[in-house]
């Protein structure tokens, strides 16, 4: 179940990828009845607060979030690289970093239990677009019970995470943290951008999902992002989204690099069975054993530890750069 619950999630922020765009978002604050917008790297945070959330929902805030409910990974792991761990109560089944996330209270999958987040008496509960839909009954009745929830943007590029942080941020006063996560993160971008500008560009395929159904990633993506600013050629370009791929269009795309993104618990040995695909032989990145698992997690969530996810996908590609 969790493996078509991790497909699903790829899936459906590839459509949402496919109509991003890399604006800032402007966020819009209030105090009593003067209203003023402001961008989100402000230094300190003024309550009560009024923030326009993915869905386009007024949400007042009125004052800083003392008890927090993450339901999703990546705002799991931007709350808690805010400093917010004593704050954190409650986050979902499939929050595994960092570690003392998986010591916070359970709330559930993507349909998360409502009862379960009631009883933690959370001030806030973030939630994000990608799944708001499929759970928008139950984010109902947490506001019907009188808790506040804002559904987080589902970011389409490097530019729209670094607003998220600095959203987040805002929201629970650390500004001044969340401009350093992402001042942090730019600097290795720009490290890893630096490593390769020079080398001879090199192909790439990247795969979530193993046989019988592989999918890929075309341009429109954030992979596709990553592949760019990484100096790699993706050698499924001329499509787009994620989408369904039959393994003989891999052979006959002879990708130089082999990127698998799998889940280990439901694809075990996943570098080896990919060498041993019928005439996977003849592709270049199988002769100089160029198939490299890397973590999906760091490119998958949209969160601090993503440009840790662009230096794995350019080692990878170009191993003897990051000697």
């Amino acid at each position: 179940m969790k493996k078509i619950w991790q497909l699903g999630f790829l899936l459906t922020m590839a459509f949402v990828l496919l109509v991003g765009c890399n604006q800032s978002e402007t966020q819009k604050l209030s105090t009593g009845k003067s209203e003023k917008t402001t961008q989100t790297t402000d230094k300190t945070a003024t309550y009560p607060m009024t923030v326009k959330d993915a869905l386009g929902n007024e949400v007042e805030f009125k004052e800083e979030p003392k008890k927090i409910v993450s339901l999703i990974p990546s705002n799991t792991e931007i709350l808690f690289a805010l400093g917010l761990d004593d704050k954190i109560v409650g986050v979902s089944d499939n929050d595994d970093y960092p570690k003392a996330a998986t010591k916070k209270e359970k709330v559930g999958d993507m349909e998360f239990n409502v009862e379960k987040v009631l009883s933690l008496k959370p001030d806030v509960v973030f939630a994000h677009e990608s799944s708001a839909k499929m759970v928008e009954s139950g984010l109902q009745q947490l506001k019907d019970a009188g808790i506040t929830v804002f559904v987080v943007k589902n970011a389409a590029s490097f530019e729209e995470t670094y607003d998220t942080i600095k959203q987040l941020g805002q929201i629970t006063n650390q500004p001044q943290k969340a401009d350093q996560i992402v001042a942090g993160m730019k600097v290795k971008v720009k490290e890893v951008q630096d490593k390769v500008a020079n080398v001879k560009q090199r192909t790439a395929f990247v795969e979530t999902s193993g046989e019988p159904e592989i999918y890929t990633a075309g341009k429109g993506t954030f992979m596709q992002e990553i592949f760019d600013l990484a100096n790699i050629k993706n050698v499924v370009d001329d499509q787009s989204g994620w989408f369904k791929i039959d393994p003989e269009q891999i052979v006959k795309r002879n990708p130089d690099t082999i990127i698998v993104m799998e889940d280990e618990k439901y694809f075990p040995n996943i570098v080896e069975k990919v060498k041993q695909r019928q005439g996977f032989d003849s592709i270049t990145a199988v002769k100089n054993n160029a198939v490299v698992k890397v973590d999906q997690n760091l490119t998958a969530r949209t969160g601090p530890r993503l440009a840790e996810g662009l230096e794995e996908v350019a080692k990878a590609v170009y191993p003897e750069a990051f000697k």
